[in-house]
């Protein structure tokens, strides 16, 4: 059995199992707050469970949307430093062109005063040897000619080192820039993950316990919503011979933990492993969810085929491989591991594919 059908089979399992032991009204509504729900002695009410879940996701969905500005400055901080690397480097080139260049000026100025002013070309246009004279019109041009090539050589070389040192500064206002970037965007992910580490950590083991089954109850009622719609039975496409290295990737790095910021190999992000799936099969793509959306081909769902990445909620801020058969692997988030997951279990912004 192939790496596609292993998945498909694995999903179609954890769809029947959570068939089998949700009860349906629980989608309703959230069970009744038991006695450990209670207030704490403020006087305010408590949230349900499910009031929980529902603000513990949106914490992290933001935590999501940041890791992914994170991400993009700490991209572009990369390029601008290799760009600034480049220029310090044709910088020192230039500088030693120049210093070149004035030697061979000056050395041509030292000669002119040794001879009275006059180029020993120009002396022997004063011969009245007739071929002499003809020699020496030769020598004056060539050294006029040489002498104009070291000063528009010198020239051109300082206002080359001037662009480049614009440039530099330029990158490095731009450096600069998407470092304060990264400092808040990480800033505002520790922020949202603390407070939904906080609010996880107030709940006991049994509503814990809950709690993931609740996560996994609202996924099943999505995709089972997507399913009914019919939107898999169009979709029977074979993957690419990348999108199969792809798939292979993605579905080997399964059970690595979710940490933001990460390209693997021991931990990943969302867009780090579609990113690194995609490289891996030798098609680099844009590393974080929002970018891949904005850059790469979109294709319509009813077109989908293993190996296109799925890019979900409105903000483009979680992204997913589709692998066939319904179903996608991905990194959720923080306290969560590589795994399967319906590929209709979140809300679709679109589709994406990385070799059209």
């Amino acid at each position: 059995m192939n790496r596609r059908h292993c998945a498909s089979a694995a999903i179609t399992l954890v769809c029947a199992l959570s068939v089998l032991i949700t009860p349906v009204q629980a989608f309703a509504k959230p069970a009744p707050p038991s006695s450990s729900d209670s207030g704490s002695g403020s006087g305010a009410p408590k949230k349900s469970l499910e009031e929980v879940r529902k603000e513990i996701d949106a914490l992290y969905r933001k935590a999501g949307a940041a890791t992914d500005a994170y991400n993009l400055a700490e991209e572009k901080a990369e390029k601008q430093s290799d760009e600034i690397v480049k220029l310090a480097r044709a910088i020192v080139v230039g500088q030693s062109k120049i210093a070149e260049l004035k030697s061979q000026a000056g050395a041509q100025a030292r000669e002119q005063y040794r001879t009275g002013g006059l180029p020993p070309g120009a002396q022997f246009m004063l011969s009245d040897d007739p071929q002499l004279f003809l020699d020496g019109v030769s020598r004056v041009r060539e050294g006029q000619q040489a002498a104009q090539g070291v000063l528009g050589e010198l020239t051109r070389t300082q206002q080359d080192l001037e662009t480049y040192t614009k440039d530099a500064g330029t990158n490095w206002k731009k450096l600069e820039a998407n470092r304060v970037k990264q400092a808040k965007a990480k800033k505002k992910i520790n922020a949202q993950i603390a407070a939904a580490k906080k609010l996880e950590s107030q709940l006991k083991k049994e509503e814990r316990a809950r709690l993931l089954k609740l996560e996994q109850e609202a996924e099943y009622k999505q995709q089972t919503a997507w399913l009914s719609s019919g939107a898999l039975k169009e979709i029977n496409r074979e993957a690419s011979a990348r999108g199969k290295k792809a798939v292979a990737f993605a579905t080997d790095q399964i059970g690595k933990p979710y940490v933001w910021g990460a390209e693997g190999p021991k931990s990943y992000d969302c867009s780090g492993l579609t990113s690194q799936a995609w490289l891996a099969a030798g098609r680099p793509i844009p590393r974080t969810s929002q970018e891949q959306w904005r850059l790469l081909p979109h294709i319509a769902i009813k077109d989908m085929r293993p190996g296109d990445l799925i890019i979900y909620h409105s903000d483009a801020s979680h992204v997913g491989m589709y692998i066939g058969d319904g179903a996608i692997v991905h990194a959720p988030r923080p306290g969560r591991n590589v795994t399967l997951a319906g590929a209709g279990s979140m809300q679709i912004l679109g589709v994406v594919r990385p070799d059209k």
